[in-house]
C-alpha cells in the first residue's frame, strides 16, 4: 500500500531537503520505490531547460522513480522570497487542485512519496491560505524537521501545536543539528522528546560533507512502515 509524508520545518534553512533526501534514500534501502515532490519552490534559476530549483533537483535525483522536473516542482518561481509574495510578482496563484492531481499521479507509481514543503509550517501561500492548508488538502501525515540551535524548543513546540490544531497527524520528527556550537544539545533534544507526542525518527549530527546515505543511517524508519 502506498504511503506518503509531508516534510515540514520549524523554519526555513533548517535542512528539510537534507532530511527529505535521506528519507528517500532510507526507504529505498528498505526496498521501497520512492517518489519526491516539492510543489512550490522560490529562488529558481533560469536554465536552458527552464526555471530550476536546487532543492527540487536534489529531490528528483534522490527519488528511485524517474520523474520529469515539472512533476517534482510544479510551481517554480524566480524570486528568493516568501511564496505568496513571489506569486504576486509572477502574477500567478497556486492551484491546490493541480498540486493534488500531480501528487496523486506520483503516489500511484511509488511505495513512498515524500512531499517537501516551503519555508516553515505556516508560511503564507496567498492572502488567505498557508502551507498548512495545502497539507490538509493532500491529507498527508507530517514529518517535522527540527533545526537544533538556540531557540529550537519554542519553534518546535509551537509548530507541533499548530500541526495538531490544524487537524494534521504528526508521524514523527527529526532532530537536525544545524549549530554544532549550540549549548546543551542533548538536553534540548531530551526536552523535546518529553513534550512532542510523536516518535523521534533520528538525531542527525552536524556534518557538511554527509551524503543522503550517511544521513539515512541516523534515521529509524521502520516505525513508519
Amino acid at each position: 500500500m502506498s504511503q506518503a509524508y509531508f516534510i515540514a520545518g520549524t523554519d526555513t534553512d533548517i535542512g528539510k531537503t537534507y532530511i527529505a533526501c535521506a528519507l528517500l534514500e532510507g526507504f529505498a534501502i528498505l526496498g521501497k520505490q520512492t517518489a519526491a515532490m516539492k510543489p512550490i519552490a522560490c529562488g529558481c534559476d533560469n536554465t536552458a531547460d527552464g526555471l530550476r530549483n536546487d532543492d527540487a533537483l536534489r529531490l528528483q535525483q534522490a527519488a528511485s522513480i524517474d520523474q520529469p522536473y515539472e512533476q517534482v516542482n510544479p510551481y517554480a518561481l524566480p524570486p528568493p522570497i516568501a511564496p505568496h509574495l513571489a506569486a504576486q510578482l509572477s502574477r500567478i496563484s497556486f492551484n491546490f487542485n493541480r498540486i493534488e492531481t500531480i501528487y496523486a499521479q506520483l503516489a500511484a507509481k511509488a511505495d513512498i512519496t515524500i512531499v517537501e514543503g516551503i519555508g516553515g509550517w505556516m508560511v503564507p501561500l496567498s492572502d488567505n491560505t498557508s502551507s498548512a492548508d495545502l497539507v490538509q488538502q493532500l491529507k498527508l501525515p507530517v514529518i517535522l524537521v527540527v533545526g537544533i540551535r538556540l531557540g529550537c524548543l519554542n519553534h518546535a513546540l509551537l509548530t507541533t501545536q499548530s500541526i495538531q490544531a490544524q487537524g494534521c497527524r504528526l508521524a514523527g520528527w527529526v532532530a537536525n543539528i544545524i549549530d554544532p556550537e549550540s549549548l546543551y544539545i542533548e538536553e534540548n533534544i531530551d526536552s523535546l522528546k518529553q513534550r512532542i507526542d510523536a516518535p523521534l525518527l533520528g538525531q542527525v549530527p552536524w556534518d557538511k560533507n554527509a551524503n543522503a546515505r550517511t544521513i539515512a543511517g541516523h534515521l529509524e524508519l521502520n516505525c513508519l512502515l
